[in-house]
């Protein structure tokens, strides 16, 4: 196994909408390092600035969690990456955008036997615009967001529109 590099990864656009205008060689601006450790689910997580360090359950339907489990982390960083997107689009469509909340649910089950799949659910609400310039925003905002690209025919991602 190699060591990890630090400063580079790569993000080399693939398949998509408008993977031959992007740059071949792309580098990333910013590179999140995280360890895992322990029995995965059960274990420990920390970052490599140590702003993260936080113990792991394994998600259960029954009982109420005191840990957190990574289906959260997953849903705070899309949810988070999402509205900034949304944001970011409304700025560029020049949409006067009072306020914006995206809520990211993020489900784990069976697909096959012995193998695991997530699905995602994001909900915008917005203040200040009308529901067809929401949902207009939000289609900008899902080829903007790099969480949306990740997963972008890999796993299924439902987005719903409130404003008002």
């Amino acid at each position: 196994m190699t060591e990890p590099t630090t400063t580079e990864v790569d993000i080399t656009p693939g398949e998509g909408a408008h993977h031959d205008k992007a740059p071949k060689r792309p580098t990333a601006f910013y590179t999140a390092e995280a360890t895992a450790t322990g029995d995965g689910r059960n274990g420990h997580v920390t970052t490599s600035d140590g702003l993260l360090d936080l113990e792991l359950v394994t998600p259960n339907p029954i009982t109420k969690p005191k840990k957190t489990n990574p289906e959260q982390l997953f849903a705070s960083g899309f949810a988070a990456c999402f509205n900034s997107a949304f944001q970011s689009a409304a700025k560029l469509m020049k949409v006067k955008l009072e306020s914006s909340e995206v809520t990211a649910r993020v489900g784990i089950g069976p697909i096959a036997l012995n193998r695991f799949g997530l699905g995602v659910r994001l909900h915008v609400t917005t203040a200040g615009i009308d529901q067809a310039t929401a949902e207009s925003v939000a289609e900008k905002a899902e080829q903007m967001c790099p969480y949306s690209n990740a997963t972008r025919g890999n796993i299924p991602v439902e987005i719903t529109v409130s404003a008002g």
